[in-house]
């Protein structure tokens, strides 16, 4: 349950923006490692199906699973069991990193993207996703859906990062 409140943050860096999270997870590395990396896992709480060998250069491709939108190709850049896991989706950069924090860990996620008019749809595109992977790791359903969770912290990352990063994507409705 540790971290489903925290607001990812908005920064530049390299000439590009970048969300980071941070989620202390009372999970060994391991554990969070294949929610991170095993099909399975990814069906509960990655917005796509990641196709291609884990290994550092391979070619990936990101299905979405109802198919709404068309796949997309990527690269593995990173694949250091348990450590560090990094890929390119699209123009994008996916970096997650674990550390190990006593009995837990300590899971760091940046996503690294050149258009600051979606940082707000997508941190909490992001932020949604994280909570789903933290109830899997916890062994529990969600209480909403990704949509609701979409829905209840997008208004937090408008007013967080500005208009600016809010121009993209579409706007919650309202009840």
């Amino acid at each position: 349950m540790n971290g489903r409140l925290e607001l990812g943050q908005l920064e530049r860096s390299s000439g590009r923006w970048q969300l980071r999270f941070t989620r202390n997870l009372p999970h060994r590395p391991e554990k969070v490692w294949r929610a991170l990396t095993e099909a399975p896992h990814l069906a509960v709480w990655f917005p796509t199906g990641i196709e291609g060998e884990r290994a550092a250069g391979a070619k990936l491709r990101f299905v979405f699973r109802g198919g709404e939108v068309p796949a997309t190709d990527g690269e593995m850049i990173t694949y250091d069991p348990p450590a560090a896991l990094e890929f390119r989706w699209g123009d994008e950069t996916l970096l997650f990193k674990l550390k190990p924090d006593g009995e837990g860990s300590i899971l760091t996620f940046v996503v690294a993207f050149d258009e600051l008019g979606k940082a707000a749809r997508d941190g909490a595109g992001w932020h949604a996703c994280l909570d789903f992977l933290s109830y899997r790791l916890d062994g529990e359903d969600p209480p909403w859906t990704s949509r609701e969770r979409w829905e209840h912290v997008h208004e937090s990352y408008m007013e967080r990062f500005g208009p600016d990063a809010s121009t993209i994507g579409p706007p919650a409705p309202r009840a």
